[in-house]
Formats: C-alpha cells, sequence, structure tokens
C-alpha cells in the first residue's frame, strides 16, 4: 500500500470520530491555507538548499552542509509526533530507509518540536535516521514552509490535548507545511514535494526515483 492510500484511509475513519462543527473547522483551516498561497512559497526544484545546524533527538548537532559533503540528502519536514499523518509518514520512510541509504543518501527528518518531543517519538517509531528540532520553525521560514495556526483550529487542538505550547519550546502556532526535498551534494534542491493538506505526503518511491536520477 502507498503512504497516500494509508493516509487516506485513515482519514476517513478519523473524520467518522470527530463531530460536524469540528470537522468544519479542520475544512475551512484546510482550504484558507491552500488558497494562502503558502505551498507556491515553498522552495522548488533548481532552488539551493539554506544550509542549517539544528540538535537533534539524541543531542548531538546535525549540519546540512556537513551531510552533503558526503552525499545527497533526502530532507523532510512534518509538524510533530502529536500528529497521527504525520507518524504514519515517518514509519513509510523508515520502511525505505535502507533503500535511501543504499543510494549513498542520508534522510533527516525536521519538525518544530523541543528535542525532548522528537526522542520520545525516535523511540516509539525506533527510527533509524536522525529526527532534529527547529525551535520557532526558523528553518521552516527559509525553505518557505512555516506558517500560523488559525486561532480557532489551535483552540481545537488544545482540546484534543496537544499542548503545542510546551512541544514546541513556547511557538506554539507555527508549523511548518509537510514538505520533502532531494537535495544533491551541491547543495541543490533536484525533488521537491509541498502540500498544505496535511494528510497528503511525498511518496517514498517517488523520493527513490529522484535519487536514483542523480546517478
Amino acid at each position: 500500500m502507498s503512504v497516500n492510500a494509508e493516509l487516506r484511509a485513515f482519514f476517513e475513519s478519523r473524520q467518522a470520530q470527530f463531530p460536524e462543527h469540528v470537522r468544519a473547522v479542520m475544512r475551512r483551516a484546510g482550504r484558507e491555507l491552500a488558497e494562502s498561497g503558502q505551498a507556491d512559497r515553498a522552495l522548488a526544484v533548481g532552488a539551493q538548499a539554506p544550509s542549517f545546524a539544528l540538535p537533534s533527538a539524541t543531542g548531538r548537532t546535525v549540519a546540512l552542509d556537513a551531510l552533503l559533503a558526503e552525499g545527497p540528502v533526502v530532507l523532510t519536514f512534518y509538524r510533530g509526533a502529536w500528529c497521527p499523518y504525520c507518524n504514519i509518514a515517518l514509519r513509510s520512510l523508515q520502511r525505505h530507509h535502507d533503500d535511501i541509504t543504499a543510494r549513498g543518501a542520508r534522510l533527516v527528518a525536521v519538525s518544530p518540536q523541543t528535542p525532548d518531543a522528537s526522542l520520545s517519538l525516535a523511540e516509539k517509531h525506533e527510527l533509524a535516521f536522525d529526527v532534529l528540532s527547529d525551535l520557532g520553525s526558523d528553518t521552516a521560514k527559509q525553505y518557505g514552509l512555516a506558517f500560523d495556526l488559525p486561532d480557532d483550529l489551535a483552540a481545537l487542538y488544545e482540546e484534543f490535548g496537544i499542548d503545542l505550547h510546551r512541544v514546541n519550546g513556547g511557538h506554539a502556532r507555527t508549523l511548518p507545511v509537510p514538505a520533502t526535498f532531494v537535495v544533491d551534494g551541491g547543495s541543490t534542491i533536484r525533488w521537491a514535494f509541498a502540500d498544505t493538506d496535511y494528510t497528503t505526503r511525498a511518496e517514498p518511491a517517488d523520493v527513490l526515483a529522484a535519487l536514483d536520477g542523480l546517478r
């Protein structure tokens, strides 16, 4: 099953659990984000990938330039461990991790979570790749991905028990549009995926095809 088929099945089962007023808030927020043109502001193929040095879940600092010195990088941005769609997408990438590394590439995932919150995610899913913390979403902003949740959706998340203020280190409302980039050794983005619909993600098969295209 493709990751997007898995995500769609989860979405349909999840929606049935929410009352109509909750679904209405989510639909409106999704529509407004899509109409804002946020996805068009994401860096595209041919752009230079901005450098960063971010803390990992295990306490190391991981620099993009150092990774690129060893080969291409698959860079994926996700909203956080509290997002079940992100968890599905990360587990799918984990299943393809060996295929990615066999192509000489390194996979890293970035979210606005604190290192502690990221560590719990990495432990929960036994992720073999680096999970990095972009507190304040400064790196996501450089990649054209950061946006602020509308008040009514942020309030819904609080009702669901999602404490974004805590897990995002005080930057409660700023999240990235989920995105994945394949960056070559010269820091050029050679493949890109970004979608304001957080229930849609890059297919690992497409990521692998992009890596094959670098050879």
